[in-house]
């Protein structure tokens, strides 16, 4: 038992959501964790197994289920966004109830459409920065020195927040509130889009698209801040360079190991949202839309069963 305790539901056991599940679990919070008959019934019989170098190898026990039945303090969506409307149906609203409906998800649409299915108040995206990889129905692999959670939400009672980051906090990741939910997620995309299109793009990893690649990598960025400010979101192509140069240089995004193994891509819910935002507001995005032009075809759309 832990002070302030939670009952937190993870939809999705995956890379990030079995990391966020087995840490908070832990931690002393209970986790019910929503997946489909195979992975919850793996999950309820062996637990969660992690192996990281920051956080120890550990093995820790949660509840699964295939829906939820009850009311829970927060609900962490971590499926890939190709798997989200079919994932949903897991945590019916009435249930959910007074419940912070936590995405994890890319891309920069998905709050709204959240808010039409869940109390608009209690939508709370957040950005976490973080490799973490599941390798087989509850066991994950966290290879990256960090974790990083950014948790947000406008119209959501700032106590709600801080009490969740200062649980995850605890758990392990450095977790803390931003004010501005806009900032918050174009920060994110303005990272994380010319990296996964990349990468995804030429099969490579960080270290070889940025040097390989640079002029393409430079031009991406500047697309991407330029969208990003005219959506009210910071817009620095400089220091989005200067974070991709400290990047280990075997780094991969998640769209290009979803590539890798055959999985439906979020080309629509990054490249495709960073396409609309450009064109809403009157931004050229000529390299963006060449290179989305070429990714489409190669997995970028369909559908993916939900863990």
């Amino acid at each position: 038992m832990v002070a302030n305790e939670l009952t937190v539901a993870v939809l999705g056991p995956g890379g990030v959501g079995g990391l966020l599940a087995a840490l908070l679990s832990r931690a002393g919070h209970r986790v019910i964790c929503l997946a489909g008959d195979e992975t919850a019934t793996v999950l309820r019989e062996n637990g969660l197994q992690v192996r990281s170098g920051r956080f120890g190898d550990f093995t820790a026990r949660v509840e699964a289920d295939t829906e939820l039945r009850e009311p829970v303090d927060a609900c962490l969506i971590t499926v890939k966004h190709t798997a989200l409307d079919a994932s949903l149906g897991r945590v019916p609203a009435a249930v959910l109830g007074d419940g912070l409906v936590v995405p994890f998800l890319n891309g920069v649409e998905h709050p709204a459409a959240l808010r039409l299915r869940y109390r608009p108040d209690r939508v709370a995206p957040a950005v976490i920065r973080v490799e973490s990889t599941r390798v087989a129905p509850g066991v994950i692999e966290h290879g990256s020195p960090f974790a990083e959670i950014d948790l947000t939400g406008d119209p959501v009672p700032r106590g709600r927040l801080d009490t969740l980051a200062a649980a995850l906090d605890d758990a392990g990741p450095d977790a803390g509130v931003l004010d501005d939910e806009t900032t918050a997620l174009w920060a994110k995309m303005s990272f994380l889009a010319p990296l996964a299109l990349l990468t995804t793009r030429y099969g490579l990893s960080l270290g070889d698209v940025r040097t390989t690649h640079r002029d393409e990598l430079t031009a991406l960025v500047t697309e991407t801040a330029a969208i990003s400010r005219a959506c009210g979101g910071p817009g620095g192509p400089a220091q989005a360079l200067a974070r991709y140069d400290a990047f280990p240089p075997g780094m991969k995004s998640s769209m290009q190991r979803d590539a890798e193994a055959g999985r439906a891509l979020e080309l629509d819910a990054i490249g495709g949202a960073l396409l609309r935002a450009a064109e809403h507001h009157g931004v050229p995005a000529p390299v963006t839309a060449r290179v989305v032009r070429e990714l489409t075809g190669t997995g970028g759309s369909g559908g993916e069963t939900p863990e």
